[in-house]
Parts: structure tokens; sequence; C-alpha cells
């Protein structure tokens, strides 16, 4: 950006009408102080006086009321042409001069809470309602002019505006100085940026929420009866038109999967992500995360996830469960789990869904080399243990419940060549599991089934699992036939010196012919589960009731890519 003469730019008169009103003031009582003039809205008004502000409406400002509840109070022209204004045109000042229309040099908004409303499960009334015209319109047209305006749309910077703002002085005197100084022309473009970025992100989470309105059933809905449109829920789970997504650098990466490779670290919105998620984690000790350990940390996190009934651990190497354990005893389940696979467990990330103790925390740094490991919480000691190892990241996410979001279900999102894919997350099981065989699994069997169905759904394609007494003790991953994930898990079984010999059997798909399901049996499991649906399915079950198995059928696979 070129400097102008009139760098540093003046701040004589701020508009502010915001609808999240942390901290706006003591922002406005510093601008007060330094002879600013206060311009304001509605609640936001309202909320100055009451803190002894004198504040000018922006009423009085257009000379119109505001009307329609509020829909229309600031798309005025001496809103506007004191925000678009370029102070160092004459053509601009000699009008606003002619038009009575006085500058406005601070514009500090935050939209009506569309999201937190969709979020709440409003109705689609209400929803509409909280739909922002007039402070988007005023945000763009300050940004669009951020030479001579700064705009702030996020509590957060507002430290930018008072850093500028100097010692106090009395109105007479900021006025004969003109005022204190907004932020350099540098910090001016940041907050441009950022202002836009939000109006974006806005925009888009009301287009997105009207594209998965207009399916078919909602179409109808609004056709026949706009009172029963508005009356409905407000959201729906269709795919919109269109999809406009968002995000927020958190970190450059210094590479990505390989070091030839430039990366860096997006997250959503931070109100957009409760607490559980990855990118709301709290790093306590260890470098920074790489590429590698983000994708695998996220792996592990999801599978612990879906393990509430007792404590868990899981263990990931390269996007793969490579042990799973559920125990009374957390260090009984990362000990079980890191049997599993030893070899793969070197230089692994480790998630639990229970606060990490700190036995759990020291056997760990004993045994072996760890990259991250994640917990919901900690326990007193455990951040100074593990800190002792000065590579190992420890991270903190909060709570893995499940928080249900009222704007639709999470997607899943897989870039391709010129698109992009999005599909519903893969789900627990629907339904109850069908007995296909003669011999029906006993209540060990039957636990240790659904345990290794679970950590199937996060195991790459074509998966092969199996379990004992709810702990993996073989992991067939990734393997283009489904008889080498059997033969691969049996082999990583024998090599960590785990009995398989009654075990339960995971497939995440249907057995195509006997062949896997045999090899399983030959190295002792004594009952499979598998989605069924294969056009050999009759000759699946023969084999396994000759071999007296118990077998039960999902109806659902979980393919995973």
């Amino acid at each position: 950006m070129t400097s102008s003469p009139l760098d540093p730019r003046p701040l004589r008169r701020a508009l502010l009408s915001v609808s999240d009103k942390t901290g706006v003031v003591a922002l406005a009582q510093a601008l007060a102080a330094r002879g600013v003039t206060l311009l304001s809205t509605g609640g936001t008004a309202q909320a100055l006086r009451d803190a002894g502000l004198t504040v000018t409406d922006v009423a009085s400002v257009t000379g119109f009321p505001e009307i329609m509840e509020g829909r229309v109070k600031t798309l005025h022209p001496n809103v506007h042409g004191g925000l678009l204004a370029k102070r160092d045109a004459p053509t601009h000042m000699a009008q606003a001069d002619e038009h009575g229309i006085a500058m406005i040099d601070l514009l500090v908004v935050n939209l009506y809470p569309f999201e937190a409303t969709l979020r709440a499960g409003a109705d689609t009334a209400t929803v509409i309602e909280n739909i922002d015209v007039g402070g988007p319109a005023m945000i763009r047209a300050a940004a669009k002019n951020h030479a001579n305006v700064t705009v702030v749309v996020d509590p957060a910077d507002y430290a930018v505006v008072l850093a500028n703002l100097g010692a106090a002085q009395d109105a007479t005197d900021a006025t004969e100085a003109q005022g204190p100084a907004q932020p350099d022309a540098a910090a001016r473009r940041r907050l441009a940026h950022k202002a836009f970025a939000r109006t974006a992100a806005y925009d888009g989470a009301i287009s997105n929420w009207l594209g998965t309105l207009l399916d078919a059933a909602a179409s109808e809905a609004m056709a026949s009866s706009a009172a029963v449109a508005d009356a409905a829920p407000a959201q729906a789970t269709s795919f919109g038109e269109t999809l406009t997504l968002q995000w927020r650098k958190a970190q450059d990466l210094r590479y990505g999967e390989n070091p030839h490779q430039a990366a860096a670290f997006y997250v959503a919105r931070a109100s957009d992500h409760p607490d559980g998620t990855l990118a709301g984690a709290r790093q306590l000790s260890g470098k920074a995360l790489s590429y590698n350990n983000i994708a695998d940390s996220d792996a592990a996190l999801a599978c612990v996830r879906a393990f509430t009934a007792a404590p868990a651990c899981v263990i990931v190497k390269h996007a793969n469960p490579c042990g799973v354990a559920l125990n009374p005893s957390l260090a009984e389940a990362y000990d079980r789990a890191f049997r599993t696979d030893p070899e793969s467990a070197f230089g692994g990330i480790i998630a639990f869904n229970r606060a990490l103790d700190l036995a759990t925390a020291q056997a760990i740094i004993e045994r072996q080399f760890v990259e991250v490991i994640i917990a919901p919480d900690i326990d007193e000691g455990v951040a100074q243990a593990v800190a002792r190892k000065k590579n190992v990241r420890l991270l903190v996410c909060g709570s893995l419940d499940d928080a249900t979001d009222p704007s639709g279900p999470p997607r899943d999102l897989k870039p391709v060549s010129g698109g992009l894919l999005v599909q519903d997350p893969d789900g627990p099981l629907h339904g109850d599991l069908n007995v296909v065989t003669k011999r029906a699994p006993s209540e060990r069997e039957h636990a240790d089934l659904l345990f290794a169905w679970t950590v199937a759904k996060f195991v790459k394609s074509n998966a092969i699992i199996y379990a004992r007494d709810l702990a993996t003790v073989g992991v067939g991953a990734g393997q283009m036939s489904r008889i080498n994930a059997s033969r691969i898990a049996a082999l990583k079984a024998e090599m960590a010196g785990l009995e398989i010999k009654g075990a339960a059997v995971a497939s995440d798909a249907f057995f195509p012919f006997a062949d896997g399901m045999i090899a399983a049996a030959d190295e002792g499991a004594t009952c499979i589960i598998q989605p069924g649906g294969s056009m050999r399915d009759d000759e699946v079950i023969e084999a396994a009731d000759a071999r007296d198995l118990a077998m039960v059928f999902t109806s659902m696979r979980h393919f995973r890519h």
C-alpha cells in the first residue's frame, strides 16, 4: 500500500454496532477519553449510555428512524458516504461537504449471530431474522476504503486500535490535534482482509443453509404454506446445490507429507469446533506438530472417540490403528494396545478417551519413543513428566463427548482433480446383528465382535481385525485382497507373540469367497463379524458352520480409502 500525505489517518468519529458486546464498553471509553465522537445503534448505544458515555444515535445522523424492526437503520448515504469517501479525493470531499456527510474513521461491527442461532436449532423464521444486512454492507464499505477507514469485526482486535490511541487528552485538545491516530496502513489492510473473510464466511454459512432447504420436501412445504415453512426446523440433512467452505490458517508447517512439499494447517472458526477436536487441542509440550503428526493424531482421536463405555487407548501409525484396547485401568489399556504391535507403535500417536494419569504417562515415556500423546485431560504431574522427553508432543483436547450440530451433520471431504467429494461420516452400527450360522456367539464373543467391528471402521481397506478380550491381537490394513489382509493380521499376531485362538474377526466388507474366512478360522478364530451381501454368502456360511464358527452380518460396511 502506498502511503499518502494523510498518513497516519486521524480518528475523529467511530461507529460501533455489535451483537457480541465483549470489550466494546472499554473500547468506547478509551475512544471517548481521547475526544472521539461515538455513533451507535440499538442495543449497543444503550450499553454505552449505561456506562455513562455520550453517544450519537445513527438515526440522528441519517435523519431517519430505525424502521421495520431494525431491518433498516444504517443503509443511508450519510453512513455509507462517511465510510466510502476518499479523504484525498477533492471531488469526494466536496460532495460530502455539499450533502453534509461527516467522515467515519473507525467502524466496529460484528454481525447478527446467524451461525449460533442455527446451531441452537431455531426455526426457519428465527434464523432468517438473524441474517444481517446492514452490518455486512457497512463492513464491506469500510474494508473497501481501508486506505482511509479502520474496520474491526472481532473483539480480539480492539487491542490493535487501543495501541494507537496514545495518552488520554481532553476533548478540546483532541479536536485541535485532529484526534488520535488510526492503526497504520499495514494494520488497516490486515483488518480489512479479516473483515472480508468474515463476511465471506457469513454469507457462505447462509448460502449453505439455504441450499440444504432446497430439497424436495422443504420446497414442497414452502410452496404449500409459508406459515408451515416458517415453523419447520431450520436445518435439513440434504446436500445443497453449492458448498462454501472457509478455514483460518492456524500455522505454517515445516513441510507436508514429505520434505519437498509445502504445507499449512487450517482450522474452522474457533466458535465452530467444540471440545474434542484436534483444532481445539492445547499443546503443552514438545516441538511443533508436523503435517503427518496432525493427520495421524486426528485418526487416533477419531478412533478413541468411538469408545465411551470404558477407558480406551488407541495407537496409530501412518493413519492406521496398530493397537487398540479397552480396560478399567488406563495403564493396562495402553499396555495391551502396545503389545498388539510393538514395532509399529514405535514413533506412533497414542490417544486416550479418559484423563491421562501419571502412572500411564510414565509407562509410555519409559517404554517407547512416541511422537504425540493426546487425551481429553491430564492428571497432576503428567505435563512435567512428559516434558522431560523434549520431543514428545502432549495435547489436551477437552471432552470427547459427541456434540450434535443443529446446522446438520459433519461432512467428510476428499479433494479430487477439479472437484471435491463430500459425504456423511461413517456412523455406528445400525440395528441388531444378524446371526447367520448355526452357532450364535457367546456373550464374550459378542463383546469382542462389536469391539473389533468398531476398530475396523478406522482401518484402511481391505481391513481384517483380530480381537480378544476387548483388545486387538492382529491388524491387517490396506491390502488389495481380503485374504492377504487376513494373513497379515495373523502374521502380526504371531510376531507379537499373541494368541489368536478364541479371537473374534472383523472384516470391513463382505468375504467375496470363503477363503479369507477359512484363513481366519485356521488361525484359531471362533467368531466372525462382516457386512454380508456377497453372492457367495451361502458358501461362506456353510464353511463357517463346518468349522463351528459363529458368524453375524451387520448389513453395513466400513470401506475406508
